[in-house]
């Protein structure tokens, strides 16, 4: 802990600096116009260095926070293209932080779209390191280059590697990466940080130097990597974190000796305890500063009093600083004489400094235009969630936010505009559910913001990873998907033009994180695989993946195909749809039903929720079922817990698919299947290239009771080898299982710190 009286002194030196002339803080949208202007700059302007060079990983840095808050793709886009130019790889040396850089970007682009292909070369780098680390912890640096640079020995580097450690183990869950971030940041802090001046020496070659006025050398710079580093640790890092307070203590010193070093114009000169030997105005260092204390303000860390007003004069200076054509200028170059550079030089590092700036003071401007809703999202069990869904009804939120149709959901520790859905539950109905989605750690609570209902203007285009829609061009089918997989229902046409009778539910298998639904439709050559995935699944008169019926005892009674469906919401979080059946002897009595089931983005798994109309008030059996194969196959069965899955032998050369049903509230009465055979395989079907995947040979059924009237939800989903995800039986049946426990434990949310 510092102690009070350093800070108060601190903070009295730089009052008169900060206060004189302060203005009103920045508009949003002249914020987002002038970072806009100088990104477009450097897109035209392609800096000369390597794309996974040092420099290029911060400027990209900046890209992605612009990307966060931006209503043109483009940014987003750029990024994208260039981790595929690069094959997704770092900079060429195994353990340098230099070369660790831009895998910050790759990171962030993976926790968007889950995409594994975009963080494999990361995580193959930093386990090699992890299994043979450096030598030693020498952090002495006899030069530039030599066995230190094999650790974090110079203070840029914990702006190049922590980072990406961190968001690495944001996008994969893997603690090993948390706990050597963690631990590596501390032994060079230990090292190079000045615990009198609470600044970082750059290296150990700096221990003894002295500027002309006798002072230390502390680079503006470089500590401006530092304390932009320690915002992109603490983004990551879980908020129950044993070392966050340590972290921000740190963050807190630094901060208020920065303060103090502010000069007259608003920005920080080179050397920041000699700036009258630096008379030029420097905008990378000065950038890094901002964006560190504007994150500080933003996350309540810092008092808003004491440090916005510095923020919103260094952000007009930074901005000042920006000629006609959006060029950033004042910034120093790599390894020159910081005492003498041209005023119009500039540098991609430069420009990501000047853009993470901006991502927060766009922050501070948009939630001080109006009153802001916090919604806290608490993770209460001992496991992460990736991609869990936030649920928002209007009606349980405060009267100045129940109109959802508009609302933005802002990232608690950034800027980024998360992407978000509003739709009507109910035909007819205004926008009453609004939904987004969050990963927390184990026992970690985070939170969202949702600004005043007029900001933000500006959103990110979203990210679409769900998709519902009828298809007249194939006679009517109800086919939805996600991002992980994709399924489809017959309706009553089809018994017209095929014969085929079927309320069973197909499968069809995805390899990419983009939506096939549509493609695979417009093909009409989806049951060989180019790449994306395949329909392998022969459902026909089977249950296929959760179908239902209505049991007797003996025998299964099931409906004909759907008759009517109609479109809920579609995409980019949830897609939503009802299907209605028409009345059907279920051993006698005559029984109807209303389905309705939706899929998140980030599942294997679409919540069904059916309700039966019956003349005879009394309870239902209801069996949902999953087809078996030929050749038998992996089954589980979990009564107690409420689900059930099946692993198929693998069909040809095609891979296996899993199959699951899970009942949320338990219940399940018995486990039967019906053992007579519904298609017997031929020949062809078993050795054509073309052929769908193998007939069904009977349904393994979960027996659960239902009244009419009241819904039954249960959820369904599947799975295949070869997306990935799954690579056999056992893996699939621990996604069943921790889905299951995610159903028994929910997130707990709260809002306006009820």
């Amino acid at each position: 802990m510092r102690p009070l009286p350093w800070l108060a002194a601190c903070l009295a030196l730089a009052a008169p600096r900060v206060a004189a002339g302060a203005a009103d803080s920045a508009a949003p949208a002249d914020v987002l116009a002038v970072m806009q202007r100088t990104a477009d700059w450097q897109l035209s302007h392609p800096s000369a260095h390597a794309p996974t060079d040092w420099t290029q990983g911060a400027g990209d840095a900046g890209m992605m926070a612009l990307a966060g808050i931006s209503g043109d793709g483009k940014y987003r886009e750029a990024m994208l293209a260039a981790g595929r130019a690069s094959g997704w790889k770092t900079g060429p040396r195994l353990f340098d932080a230099d070369d660790h850089c831009v895998g910050q970007t790759y990171a962030e682009l993976y926790l968007l779209y889950r995409d594994k292909g975009m963080i494999g070369p990361l995580r193959d780098k930093f386990d090699a390191i992890l299994a043979k680390p450096p030598p030693d912890g020498n952090l002495e640096m006899a030069g530039r280059e030599g066995p230190a640079r094999e650790n974090w020995a110079w203070c840029d580097a914990l702006f190049m590697g922590p980072p990406a450690w961190m968001r690495l183990y944001a996008a994969t869950g893997d603690g090993r990466y948390l706990d050597f971030a963690v631990r590596n940041w501390w032994h060079t802090t230990d090292y190079l940080y000045d615990r009198d001046e609470h600044l970082f020496f750059r290296d150990s070659s700096y221990f003894q130097r002295r500027e002309a006025n006798g002072r230390k050398v502390f680079w503006s710079r470089g500590n401006g990597w530092v304390i932009a580093g320690l915002v992109r640790v603490l983004q990551s890092l879980p908020t129950n974190h044993p070392d966050r307070p340590r972290f921000e203590n740190l963050f807190r010193d630094m901060a208020a000796r920065i303060l103090s070093c502010q000069q007259a114009d608003g920005l920080w000169r080179s050397s920041l305890l000699d700036p009258a030997s630096y008379p030029l105005k420097e905008t990378s260092g000065s950038g890094f500063f901002t964006y560190g204390l504007a994150w500080g303000v933003n996350q309540g860390i810092l008092d808003r009093a004491a440090f916005e007003p510095a923020v919103q004069r260094a952000w007009r200076a930074l901005a000042g600083c920006v000629d006609a054509q959006g060029r950033l200028t004042h910034v120093q170059p790599i390894g020159a004489d910081p005492k003498k550079f041209r005023e119009d030089s500039t540098e991609v590092y430069g420009i990501g400094a000047f853009l993470l700036a901006g991502s927060e003071v766009y922050r501070m401007a948009v939630l001080e235009s109006g009153r802001n809703l916090a919604v806290t999202v608490s993770n209460e069990a001992g496991f992460s969630r990736e991609c869990e869904t936030v649920e928002l009804h209007s009606a349980d939120l405060p009267p100045n936010f129940r109109d959802v149709s508009h609302a933005a959901v802002m990232d608690g520790t950034s800027s980024r505009i998360i992407d978000s859905q509003a739709y009507a539950s109910q035909p007819g109905r205004a926008a009453d559910t609004l939904l987004f989605q969050v990963d927390l750690a184990p026992g970690e609570k985070r939170t969202y913001l949702i600004p005043a209902a007029a900001a933000p203007a500006a959103r990110p285009p979203p990210i679409v990873k769900t998709f519902a829609r009828q298809v007249p061009e194939r006679v009517n089918d109800m086919a939805w998907e996600s991002d992980r997989i994709a399924h489809r229902m017959y309706q009553l046409d089809l018994i017209r033009v095929e014969g085929t009778i079927s309320s069973g539910i197909d499968v069809w298998s995805k390899r990419t994180r983009g939506l096939i639904v549509d493609r695979f439709y417009a093909s009409r050559d989806y049951h060989n695989d180019h790449g994306e995935g395949l329909d392998d699944y022969h459902v026909s008169r089977s249950r296929g993946c959760g179908g239902l019926g209505i049991w007797d005892g003996r025998k299964l009674h099931v409906s004909l195909n759907f008759r009517s469906a109609r479109v809920v919401t579609t995409g980019p979080v949830r897609s939503e749809f009802e299907l209605t059946y028409d009345a059907w002897d279920a051993g006698g009595r005559r029984v109807s039903e209303l389905k309705r089931i939706s899929i998140d983005a980030g599942s294997n798994m679409s919540r069904a929720e059916s309700v039966f109309t019956s003349d005879d008030p009394s309870p239902l059996q209801v069996g949902v079922g999953i087809a078996l194969r030929p050749n038998g196959g992996a089954i589980r069965r979990e009564a107690g817990e409420g689900w059930m899955s099946y692993w198929q032998p693998a069909d040809r050369d095609r891979g296996s698919i899993g199959c699951a049903v899970v009942f949320p509230s338990g219940g399940i009465g018995e486990f039967t299947s019906e053992n007579a055979t519904l298609q017997k395989p031929t020949p062809a079907q078993l050795t054509t290239p073309d052929s769908e995947g193998l007939p069904a040979v009977s349904n393994l059924l979960a027996i659960v009771q239902a009244l009419p009237g009241r819904p039954l939800v249960y959820w369904l989903g599947a799975g295949w080898s070869r997306s990935g995800d799954f690579p056999d039986g056992k893996s699939w049946e621990a996604y069943v299982s921790r889905f299951n426990e995610r159903l028994h434990s929910p997130l707990r949310v709260t809002w306006d710190g009820e």
